[in-house]
């Protein structure tokens, strides 16, 4: 896929899945804003290597979604999976983040 697909790591914690999800080519990057700067790490994002189709199915099916990078924000936008207003810059980086809140 090289620099074109989705790295991606799903973690499952009191039986709900979470999973984190970045472009490819910014993982081991760091991003800045004035003073705020963000590792995009290996250890939280690191994981398998996952196509656009795949990176949508984690989402649909996840309880809670970390997401970074202008490629897979857009892609979830575009499946109206979040609302644009959720979105927040850092640098020219994009991040999202997805609650699910669901009743028992």
């Amino acid at each position: 896929m090289s620099g074109q697909g989705f790295v991606a790591r799903v973690v499952t914690w009191e039986g709900t899945a979470h999973v984190n999800i970045c472009d490819e080519e910014l993982l081991g990057t760091k991003v800045q804003d004035g003073s705020l700067e963000m590792q995009i790490s290996r250890d939280y994002f690191g994981g398998e290597l996952i196509s656009s189709d795949e990176a949508v199915q984690l989402v649909r099916s996840c309880a809670v979604a970390n997401l970074v990078g202008r490629r897979i924000v857009h892609r979830v936008l575009a499946e109206k999976l979040a609302a644009p207003g959720a979105v927040r810059t850092i640098g020219d980086v994009a991040f999202l983040m997805i609650f699910k809140f669901t009743g028992s």
